[in-house]
């Protein structure tokens, strides 16, 4: 993960930090309680409708994070979904992951293991 702009290092650095820290992190416009696009809206109403816990970060609040993030792992577009450090993917796959059931799990998943190795 090693970029020669050191900007763009340190945003990749952050990304990979909240990615890494939070089980659950939805990266949108604006913010659950107050989206700027309807993709990201449908998608934090999901995870909301799961009653997990999950952290988000306003992509339209750091210009950096919008600009670098597509990088981080080759997704181009906004919502980003990321569970137990990996990627998900967006709206639409966040909306079929809810419909089948496997959001709510996948997040109880993460968010158990996430306070289980805190705990240790």
């Amino acid at each position: 993960m090693q970029h020669e702009d050191p900007v763009v290092q340190e945003t990749l650095e952050r990304i990979h930090s909240q990615v890494t820290n939070n089980p659950v992190v939805i990266y949108m416009k604006g913010s659950p309680q107050m989206p700027s696009c309807g993709f990201s809206s449908r998608a934090a109403q999901a995870l909301a409708d799961t009653g997990e816990k999950f952290a988000f970060v306003n992509v339209l609040a750091d210009a950096t994070i919008f600009e670098h993030l597509p990088k981080y792992q080759d997704w181009p577009t906004f919502p980003q979904l990321y569970i137990g450090g990996e990627l998900q993917g967006g709206c639409d796959i966040t909306i079929e992951l809810a419909e089948s059931g496997e959001l709510k799990k996948m997040m109880a998943d993460a968010n158990a293991k996430h306070e289980a190795a805190a705990e240790a």
